[in-house]
Protein backbone atom coordinates (compact mmCIF):
# COMPACT_ATOMS: atom_id res chain seq x y z
CA UNK A 1 0.00 0.00 0.00
CA UNK A 2 1.70 3.68 -0.88
CA UNK A 3 3.23 5.17 2.41
CA UNK A 4 0.58 8.12 1.47
CA UNK A 5 -2.19 6.18 2.25
CA UNK A 6 -1.00 4.26 5.35
CA UNK A 7 -0.29 7.98 6.38
CA UNK A 8 -4.09 8.97 5.48
CA UNK A 9 -5.67 5.78 7.29
CA UNK A 10 -3.20 6.27 10.52
CA UNK A 11 -4.64 10.20 10.15
CA UNK A 12 -8.37 8.85 10.28
CA UNK A 13 -7.93 6.72 12.90
CA UNK A 14 -6.46 9.07 15.08
CA UNK A 15 -8.70 11.60 14.52
CA UNK A 16 -11.31 9.21 15.08
CA UNK A 17 -10.09 8.28 18.41
CA UNK A 18 -9.18 11.85 19.50
CA UNK A 19 -12.78 12.89 18.46
CA UNK A 20 -14.83 10.33 20.82
CA UNK A 21 -14.53 12.39 23.12
CA UNK A 22 -15.74 15.96 21.93
CA UNK A 23 -19.41 17.06 21.25
CA UNK A 24 -18.69 16.82 17.76
CA UNK A 25 -18.67 12.90 18.14
CA UNK A 26 -22.31 12.42 16.91
CA UNK A 27 -21.33 14.18 12.97
CA UNK A 28 -17.98 12.55 13.03
CA UNK A 29 -19.04 8.92 14.09
CA UNK A 30 -22.15 9.64 10.59
CA UNK A 31 -19.59 10.61 8.70
CA UNK A 32 -17.28 8.26 9.43
CA UNK A 33 -19.41 5.29 9.41
CA UNK A 34 -20.18 6.46 5.77
CA UNK A 35 -17.19 6.33 4.86
CA UNK A 36 -16.70 2.83 6.08
CA UNK A 37 -19.83 1.74 4.49
CA UNK A 38 -19.03 3.02 1.21
CA UNK A 39 -21.32 1.24 -1.24
CA UNK A 40 -22.70 -0.97 1.68
CA UNK A 41 -25.72 0.21 2.05
CA UNK A 42 -27.51 1.78 5.17
CA UNK A 43 -27.17 -1.08 6.93
CA UNK A 44 -23.99 -1.81 6.89
CA UNK A 45 -23.85 1.92 7.90
CA UNK A 46 -25.88 1.56 11.16
CA UNK A 47 -23.85 -1.51 12.26
CA UNK A 48 -20.46 0.46 11.89
CA UNK A 49 -22.32 3.15 13.90
CA UNK A 50 -23.17 0.99 16.67
CA UNK A 51 -19.31 -0.67 16.17
CA UNK A 52 -17.87 3.30 16.61
CA UNK A 53 -20.23 3.97 19.63
CA UNK A 54 -18.71 0.88 21.52
CA UNK A 55 -15.28 1.93 21.29
CA UNK A 56 -16.00 5.41 22.19
CA UNK A 57 -17.66 3.59 25.35
CA UNK A 58 -14.33 1.74 26.00
CA UNK A 59 -12.09 4.97 25.38
CA UNK A 60 -13.89 7.12 27.91
CA UNK A 61 -14.25 4.52 30.18
CA UNK A 62 -10.43 3.80 30.11
CA UNK A 63 -9.47 7.53 29.93
CA UNK A 64 -11.58 7.68 32.63
CA UNK A 65 -9.45 5.11 34.52
CA UNK A 66 -6.37 6.29 33.53
CA UNK A 67 -5.52 3.71 30.84
CA UNK A 68 -4.26 5.40 27.36
CA UNK A 69 -3.53 1.64 26.37
CA UNK A 70 -7.34 1.09 25.16
CA UNK A 71 -7.34 4.25 23.05
CA UNK A 72 -4.11 3.12 21.45
CA UNK A 73 -5.80 -0.21 20.85
CA UNK A 74 -8.61 1.69 19.59
CA UNK A 75 -6.87 3.54 16.81
CA UNK A 76 -4.73 0.45 15.92
CA UNK A 77 -8.13 -1.35 15.01
CA UNK A 78 -9.94 1.42 13.45
CA UNK A 79 -6.57 1.90 11.52
CA UNK A 80 -6.55 -1.04 9.83
CA UNK A 81 -10.47 -0.97 9.11
CA UNK A 82 -9.10 2.00 6.97
CA UNK A 83 -6.03 0.56 5.49
CA UNK A 84 -8.01 -2.45 4.29
CA UNK A 85 -11.08 0.12 3.01
CA UNK A 86 -8.60 2.39 1.31
CA UNK A 87 -6.69 -0.79 -0.15
CA UNK A 88 -10.09 -2.13 -1.93
CA UNK A 89 -11.49 1.21 -2.71
CA UNK A 90 -8.61 4.05 -3.35
CA UNK A 91 -11.52 6.18 -4.24
CA UNK A 92 -12.33 6.52 -0.57
CA UNK A 93 -9.22 8.49 0.15
CA UNK A 94 -10.68 11.58 -1.08
CA UNK A 95 -13.72 11.01 1.07
CA UNK A 96 -11.71 10.34 3.95
CA UNK A 97 -9.60 13.64 3.18
CA UNK A 98 -12.72 16.04 3.50
CA UNK A 99 -13.96 14.12 6.91
CA UNK A 100 -9.88 14.93 7.81
CA UNK A 101 -9.90 18.46 6.42
CA UNK A 102 -13.30 19.72 7.95
CA UNK A 103 -12.76 18.15 11.32
CA UNK A 104 -9.16 19.32 11.76
CA UNK A 105 -8.15 21.64 8.96
CA UNK A 106 -4.28 22.59 8.02
CA UNK A 107 -2.75 25.32 10.12
CA UNK A 108 -5.79 24.28 12.96
CA UNK A 109 -4.17 21.20 13.98
CA UNK A 110 -2.39 21.15 17.89
CA UNK A 111 0.64 19.35 18.76
CA UNK A 112 -0.73 17.16 21.92
CA UNK A 113 2.35 16.32 24.08
CA UNK A 114 2.11 14.50 27.20
CA UNK A 115 3.63 15.85 30.44
CA UNK A 116 3.95 14.06 33.68
CA UNK A 117 5.18 15.72 36.40
CA UNK A 118 7.12 13.79 39.58
CA UNK A 119 6.92 15.81 43.21
CA UNK A 120 9.26 13.85 45.74
CA UNK A 121 10.94 14.57 48.81
CA UNK A 122 8.14 16.12 50.78
CA UNK A 123 4.84 17.70 50.45
CA UNK A 124 4.52 20.43 48.23
CA UNK A 125 2.34 23.66 49.46
CA UNK A 126 2.90 25.90 47.06
CA UNK A 127 1.74 26.35 43.21
CA UNK A 128 2.56 24.02 40.43
CA UNK A 129 2.96 25.52 37.33
CA UNK A 130 2.86 23.05 34.66
CA UNK A 131 3.22 24.47 30.27
CA UNK A 132 4.17 23.18 27.10
CA UNK A 133 5.95 26.49 26.53
CA UNK A 134 6.98 28.85 28.92
CA UNK A 135 6.69 32.79 27.77
CA UNK A 136 8.63 35.74 30.08
CA UNK A 137 5.65 38.32 29.93
CA UNK A 138 7.79 40.36 31.58
CA UNK A 139 8.85 42.43 27.95
CA UNK A 140 12.41 41.25 28.50
CA UNK A 141 13.45 39.52 25.24
CA UNK A 142 14.76 36.41 25.48
CA UNK A 143 18.84 37.86 24.49
CA UNK A 144 18.28 40.47 27.60
CA UNK A 145 17.41 43.80 27.96
CA UNK A 146 16.49 46.02 24.98
CA UNK A 147 19.03 48.40 23.59
CA UNK A 148 17.86 51.92 22.96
Amino acid sequence: MEAELVALATAGATMLVQQMATEGWATVRRRMAAVLARRRGAEEEAEVERELDQARTDVISAREDGDEEVPQGVAVVWKARLRRLLAEDPAAAAELRRLLDEVAPQGTQSVVRDVHNTISGGVMTGPVVQAGVVFDHRGTPPGGPQSR
